[in-house]
């Protein structure tokens, strides 16, 4: 089958590539003239683990390719997938779907047979009817679908999860959508992934609403982690101990300084606007983001405490500047208003990621120093804090690191460490929750 993917960031890459690798003819269409050059010379635009690879193999087997004409590729297409950007509108939260109408536009008046229009973007409830209208007026080829196609993929695990994910969502009204999508996804039947069908609408809030939940279990496990700091128990074991009820699962029950990325941030203030939109109360969405901006605002406080509340003049070694391992995506990262705490509290800051540094040089620029590698900013420091749960962070020698300080307060942000192993190599641990 062909399939026309537009848009070659995280979601259009990987979805793209992936269905080459099912072994469908894929084009990848994107207007950054270069992200295409640096396609063409195998580099990737993102980073993510296996993609490169994935990518390199089904060119050189041509299966999948670039260009940036659109017309040139829509012949033959049975699919045409948007993954372009819905950033949040300046205002008022609301997904900007400027990026995916004028596709559509474009799509509409370059097209000369009918296909399939699937959103793969992140879009509001009701976007697929606004497209199939645009479709209408732009004079799309008769026979023309919308179907609604969310994608689930966690960064840094993508490949991963678009092989062997938790479920397909399709939100089709005709069909021939259904059929053409059940005929794209068939290869991973054989691992009997689910594949549920639902109205557009329904899709299109279902995305929503899984990143809401999964933002909201994050902020539960961070509000019990205060309360178990004031009472004295242990985060970590109560989150296996209600994580192990069938009902409520382990997985985003880990403390730490708040959510980010690309997802959770964007889509809980979309969510929210539509309720709006729709005179319905989100009283648990609203709260829930209230509660994560606070959060990240108050590390820095946190980081003040552990050095006996005067950051003037101190020297704080970061470990982590990336929302999560496994990506150099620095999009609402929680590193960010830390560093900028740290630093109006009157504290310099030297940092290291595995990934993330010319990401972060971009979203904090002149705002902080960079170590080579995570031994490098232990020097002189009055304390280490550890933003992110890099792997390479879990198996440091916390003796080494502590002859190279001048404080010993290690601020442990994800709870990598363990108070005696700290204790052991003579440092003061600041862990969450414990």
């Amino acid at each position: 089958m062909k399939i026309v993917v537009i848009g070659t960031g995280y979601v259009g890459l990987v979805s793209g590539t992936c269905f080459a690798d099912f072994g469908h003819d894929v084009i990848c269409v994107d207007k950054d003239p270069n992200k295409l050059d640096m396609l063409a010379r195998g580099e990737m635009p993102i980073w993510e683990p296996g993609l490169e690879g994935l990518v390199k193999q089904n060119v050189e087997e041509g299966r999948l390719s670039f260009t940036g004409d659109l017309a040139q590729a829509l012949p033959g297409a049975q699919a045409i997938f948007i993954a372009v950007g819905t950033p949040s509108r300046r205002g008022d939260g609301h997904a900007d779907l400027t990026y995916v109408y004028a596709a559509v536009r474009e799509i509409a008046r370059a097209m000369k047979e009918p296909a399939v229009i699937v959103t793969k973007s992140t879009v509001p409830v009701g976007t697929g009817d606004e497209i199939a209208r645009i479709l209408k007026e732009e004079g799309a080829p008769e026979g023309t679908s919308v179907a609604s196609n969310p994608e689930f993929l966690r960064e840094g695990a993508a490949i991963v999860d678009f092989k062997h994910p938790d479920r397909i969502l399709v939100g089709a009204e005709d069909q021939k959508a259904r059929d053409v999508l059940t005929e794209i996804y068939r290869p991973l039947f054989l691992n009997k992934a689910p594949m549920l069908f639902t109205s557009r609408r329904t899709a299109e809030l279902t995305k929503y609403a899984a990143n809401a939940f999964l933002a909201t279990k994050i902020s539960f496990i961070n509000e019990m982690a205060d309360i178990c700091e004031a009472v004295g128990a242990d985060v970590q074991e109560l989150a296996r101990g209600i994580g192990l009820d069938g009902r409520i699962g382990p997985k985003f029950l880990h403390p730490g300084p708040g959510y980010g990325g690309s997802c959770f941030p964007k889509d809980t203030l979309a969510l929210l606007k539509t309720a709006q939109d729709f005179g319905v109360d989100s009283n648990i969405v609203g709260t829930v983001v209230k509660f994560n901006d606070d959060r990240k605002n108050a590390m820095a406080a946190r980081v003040a405490k552990a050095l006996g509340g005067n950051l003037e003049g101190k020297r704080i070694g970061l470990l982590g500047l990336t929302f999560k391992p496994n990506t150099d995506d620095m999009r609402d990262a929680p590193s960010i208003p830390l560093v900028h705490g740290l630093i109006d509290a009157g504290a310099t800051v030297l940092a290291f990621d595995p990934v993330g540094m010319e990401e972060a040089k971009k979203v904090m620029p002149g705002a902080l120093g960079y170590a080579d590698d995570a031994y490098g900013v232990a020097e002189d420091a009055d304390a280490l804090v550890i933003c992110t749960e890099w792997d390479k962070f879990r198996g440091l020698s916390l003796e080494r690191m502590k002859s190279a300080m001048r404080g010993t307060a290690l601020v442990d942000l994800r709870n990598v460490y363990e108070r005696d192993e700290a204790e052991r190599a003579g440092l003061d641990y600041f862990p969450v929750g414990r």
